[in-house]
């Protein structure tokens, strides 16, 4: 059995390298697939960053009316906090608003010798809403508009940020489903070309493929070496891809961090390095396989 094996392993080898045309060919197509699924899965990784950073953002501010106390709007604080709905709930004092107004509109001088002349702070003590998903802002809405609290509530802003939430999500939706999609044709027009490329091969080898059943050999003896041929070319593939899209990253990597900081390309790759060349093994390697198998079908029918 062993030994059988490695006369399979031997003459998938001779195959990989006698019919050096197909083999490249095979193996150039294999790699760009790669590539592509590599760009593909990194722009997406991407996407979901900056849609994290832009989903931290996001929130809904409940506005008090002035003469509320802090300690009834700690109890609201808290009583959101219980919502499942809820990720997180942070509370904003009048002074601290006053606060954040004046160093944002510092450069105004007309509004901010309006403020002084004014004399009072006419900001309002708030509550700043985060919740885990866009549909879960009109029920903590609903709630406050409508519960025990409604009475301290001045103002909630959901329905004026309802849009920019719900595109904001949407978006994060329709990356994922494209990212689907697009993997799913990649891995379709790779099967297809990798099959085309075996089965110029196998034509290559017709005659010797006769011989062998002539001698009696068996059909997974003859299947053996075009099946070990995908095998190669997927290592070889996966190899290439790999380093070509791990330089590249290396280089792109500061250009692209300056349009999503915090987000490096090449230090994301090499923290994953192992896990996308496992995957690419599996698939590169899964392609070349089933593409030699289903094209060696027809001749050991005949």
């Amino acid at each position: 059995m062993i030994s059988s094996i490695k006369r399979i392993i031997r003459a998938g080898w001779k195959i990989f390298f006698k019919s050096n045309g197909f083999s490249i060919a095979t193996v150039f197509i294999l790699t760009l697939v790669l590539l592509l699924v590599n760009t593909l899965f990194l722009s997406k990784d991407m996407s979901q960053f900056l849609f994290a950073e832009l989903q931290e953002r996001v929130d809904v501010s409940i506005y008090f009316v002035d003469e509320t106390f802090e300690q009834d709007i700690l109890e609201v604080k808290q009583t959101l906090e219980e919502f499942s709905e809820v990720k997180e709930v942070e509370y904003v004092s009048k002074e601290q608003a006053l606060a954040n107004f004046t160093e944002k509109h510092k450069s105004d001088v007309v509004l901010m010798e309006s403020l002084e002349e004014l004399g009072v702070n006419p900001l309002p003590a708030s509550l700043n809403v985060m919740a885990w998903e866009a549909s879960q802002y009109a029920a903590v809405t609903q709630f406050l508009e409508q519960g025990q609290f409604k009475d301290l509530i001045a103002n909630v802003d959901y329905f004026k940020k309802k849009p920019v939430i719900e595109k904001i999500f949407s978006i994060g939706a329709t990356v994922n489903r494209a990212g689907l999609i697009l993997f799913s044709v990649l891995s379709v027009i790779a099967a297809l070309a990798v099959f085309n490329q075996v089965r110029l091969a196998i034509i290559n080898s017709k005659e010797e493929i006769k011989v062998m059943r002539l001698v009696g050999a068996t059909n997974w003896f003859i299947r053996g070496p075009f099946v070990v041929q995908g095998v190669f070319a997927g290592v070889f593939a996966c190899l290439i891809a790999s380093f070509v899209f791990g330089v590249v990253c290396y280089f792109l990597g500061p250009k692209i961090e300056v349009l999503t900081p915090g987000f490096n390309v090449f230090q994301h790759y090499t923290s994953n390095f192992f896990v996308v060349l496992a995957v690419q093994l599996c698939a590169a390697i899964g392609l070349g396989v089933a593409s030699s198998a289903i094209a060696m079908r027809k001749y050991l029918r005949a």
